[in-house]
């Protein structure tokens, strides 16, 4: 390994199953070099997930955040209670980014701007305030390309086949 190591901005972005996944490969890769990761949801809700069970296992290594309020396109919460809670984790975002944390993940902060619930100024505002040593990884369908323009590298992930399309629920431990 050479001197050159800094911190990388990442996307993980396409229509495809395992963007989140994909984040959370990097933050256990990171785990085991003993660095410190944020995860901050910014969708999830109240979502009973794997990740949150492996978290705690982490303690004081991993932390996961949950600011969303659950899906936008389901019914039950009126769209000013998403928008504030994902004003919210900008607000986490930020604090995070001023912490000693190797990696921070803003896992669906990419849906939040195509949803209207943040602006992409503000996203952009933050990747220029990560830390040199920091990684931060977004994720999210359909990334804008003033965020893919200033990251310095970009996954899409893209359906190939999906048990979904045979009636398959998605899958404790897999999906979730």
């Amino acid at each position: 390994m050479g001197k050159d190591i800094r911190g990388l901005t990442v996307i993980f972005t396409g229509d495809g199953k395992g963007k989140t996944s994909a984040a959370f490969g990097t933050v256990f890769r990171a785990l085991g070099h003993g660095m410190k990761c944020k995860v901050i949801q910014f969708i999830k809700g109240t979502m009973d997930t794997g990740e949150l069970h492996s978290a705690k296992r982490f303690e004081g290594l991993l932390e996961v955040v949950r600011v969303g309020e659950g899906f936008t396109w389901q019914e039950g919460k009126p769209r000013e209670e998403h928008v504030a809670a994902a004003q919210k984790g900008l607000e986490t975002a930020a604090k995070a980014l001023e912490g000693d944390f190797g990696v921070v993940v803003l896992d669906e902060i990419i849906y939040a701007i195509r949803a209207g619930l943040v602006s992409i100024d503000d996203v952009l505002e933050l990747v220029k305030k990560k830390p040199t040593a920091m990684h931060l990884i977004l994720t999210g369908r359909d990334a804008p390309a003033e965020l893919v323009s200033c990251a310095d590298m970009v996954s899409e992930i893209r359906p190939v086949k999906h048990p979904f399309e045979k009636g398959i629920p998605a899958q404790k431990g897999l999906d979730f």
